[in-house]
């Protein structure tokens, strides 16, 4: 491996038996993750976590706090900024969806780095985040004993969807077992609160600049899946944390799905417009 790109060994068996016709294809479940921004004095930095390296999936590798969307992620809420007819519009999805993929991001980045993008009022953020009884609410999500609109209820919050923005879709390949339907969305980290390793799932998490990161990747030093290094290297451009999330919304949500072909007896793995991931596997396996 020349670079930090996650491959799993089975990938080439399960390519070939999509590609006869054998492998089950499974519908990918929808699901939300945040690149989360802070200004350095060299540039913006992103927030990310190191998968556990015991994790079946993407063990080792370098992701952003995110996860599935919760069935009752839909639920009614007090809500700020752009209306759900709008954040479909962007999304490509119903008005019901467009809400579960908005608080899946707001409830996620809570759960995984304690950041929570809500405040008392339209205009306002909470501050720390830190206490006995936030974190007693923090681990009620996680174990999906309280749902997101009752936490947010509880305190008298309003999600701030305006501190949000959609910046990409990724579609996990067909020949996966478990597939996600994942918006990437950015955000900046309000002030008073701080990140900290609050999932389960990680043993690591950094601040990092996304030329930092994606240096990393080069060399093979970090572990990364295709759309988070695709992620990374287009956060590159922007000078400030705000002018990252002021951009979001000229940026394409078409959705990425990977594409496996036979090709001079090889399979071809590709995502298109991303040649960068291209991958000729061999009939005796990866390279």
């Amino acid at each position: 491996m020349s670079n930090g790109q996650w491959y799993p060994p089975e990938w080439p068996d399960r390519i070939r038996a999509l590609a006869d016709g054998t492998l089950a294809v499974v519908a990918p479940k929808r699901a939300a993750t945040v690149m989360l921004l802070r200004d350095t004095a060299d540039g913006p930095a992103v927030h990310m976590l190191r998968r556990r390296a015991s994790m079946a999936f993407a063990g080792g590798a370098y992701v952003y706090p995110g996860g599935g969307v919760d069935p009752r992620d839909d639920r009614p809420v007090q809500w700020a900024g752009p209306s759900l007819d709008t954040w479909a519009a962007r999304l490509g999805t119903d008005t019901a969806s467009a809400q579960a993929i908005v608080c899946a991001a707001v409830r996620e980045t809570y759960e995984e780095a304690g950041v929570l993008l809500a405040g008392s009022t339209a205009d306002t953020v909470v501050g720390d985040t830190t206490g006995d009884d936030w974190e007693a609410d923090r681990q009620a999500l996680v174990d999906r004993d309280l749902s997101f609109a009752d936490f947010l209820d509880r305190r008298g919050l309003v999600l701030r969807s305006d501190l949000l923005g959609a910046w990409a879709r990724w579609i996990t390949p067909e020949f996966e077992p478990r597939r996600y339907d994942t918006w990437f969305f950015v955000a900046v980290l309000p002030e008073g609160q701080r990140t900290r390793n609050a999932s389960t799932e990680a043993d690591r998490t950094v601040w990092i600049r996304p030329a930092e990161a994606a240096a990393g990747y080069d060399k093979g030093d970090l572990l990364m899946m295709p759309p988070t290094i695709s992620t990374l290297r287009s956060l590159e451009p922007y000078a400030a944390a705000t002018v990252a999330l002021a951009a979001a919304g000229d940026r394409d949500l078409t959705p990425v799905l990977a594409k496996a072909r036979l090709e001079d007896g090889a399979l071809v793995l590709s995502w298109p417009g991303h040649d960068e991931f291209t991958k000729h596997i061999p009939t005796g396996g990866p390279r």
